[in-house]
């Protein structure tokens, strides 16, 4: 899928740089796209496309990830919060609609935390389940998921191309990501990625922001937001029993469990997820 950005440009954030795309300029209302990994970039061209034409949408690469050039930068979570704050105050954004997916779902999670009047609303598409204590709980469940989709071999060779990865090595961490999103399209049949999309890992943001990740305090309970919430998961999702941490921590969030689907919704069941996406923005489409 091709959805060509009207505006790709670079924005400074103190010593490093993030690249970033944005479509559709003329529409008021703005929606940020977080990608997971932490270090994975994703485009998102099927939210893009299904959103600009009545949103500004904005797709930028993490720091250090692709064309995020981050010499000597920091990988704190507060730095994670100031990219965001580059990118509205370069833009003259004032408020947006934040969706993060995966670990782009916590990201959206720490941010709305840190400036919640900078918030219209909050889609959470299979988020991580929190920091800290609850991050290592959710890396176990995602191992097991990965080790229950795999050969004995794909197995051995995960293992090594993780250590590997860890020690910096980025062709094993790119090694790793393809079986790994094999293994979430797995039940859904074979989706075709590109080589170019596993060229943009790197070792450094996987290590240091994971390890900032288990650093971060735990996540306060968002009570009486001003701004409508959604978590959605796939009915096979990747995640286990740590989700229930991250629902008790929006009590008043709507959840949809979307059949048919795994981690990546918009590729394993987008007719269910189009509708989902639709009805939550009607609100602001015209706006």
């Amino acid at each position: 899928m091709d959805s060509t950005a009207q505006n790709a440009e670079f924005i400074r954030n103190g010593a490093h740089t993030l690249s970033l795309k944005t479509y559709s300029n003329r529409a008021s209302e703005t929606i940020m796209l977080l990608h997971g990994g932490p270090g994975v970039p994703d485009d998102m061209l099927e939210i893009v496309e299904l959103l600009k034409n009545d949103f500004r949408v904005i797709t930028f690469e993490q720091r250090g990830v692709g064309q995020s050039v981050c010499n000597a930068c920091g990988y704190a979570m507060e730095d994670y919060i100031s990219d965001i704050d580059a990118i509205s105050e370069n833009l003259k954004i004032d408020r947006f609609h934040l969706f993060g997916h995966s670990w782009g779902g916590l990201y959206a999670q720490i941010y709305a935390e840190a400036r919640p009047k900078k918030i219209r609303s909050l889609f959470l598409c299979s988020p991580s389940s929190g920091t800290n204590e609850t991050w290592k709980k959710t890396e176990k469940e995602v191992m097991e998921f990965n080790k229950k989709s795999t050969s004995k071999k794909e197995w051995i060779q995960m293992g090594w191309n993780s250590v590997l990865g860890m020690l910096g090595s980025d062709s094993a961490y790119q090694k790793l990501f393809k079986q790994v999103l094999k293994n979430y399209h797995s039940a859904y049949g074979e989706v075709k990625i590109e080589e170019a999309f596993f060229n943009k890992i790197h070792a450094e943001p996987i290590n240091k922001t994971t390890k900032e990740i288990v650093n971060y305090r735990p996540l306060s309970i968002f009570n009486n937001p001003n701004y409508p919430i959604l978590i959605t998961y796939g009915k096979t999702d990747i995640y286990g029993n740590s989700k229930n941490e991250l629902l008790k921590r929006f009590p008043t969030a709507k959840v949809e469990l979307i059949e048919k689907s795994g981690h990546i919704p918009w590729k394993h069941n987008p007719t269910e997820f189009n509708r989902i996406v639709n009805e939550f923005y009607l609100a602001y489409k015209y706006l």
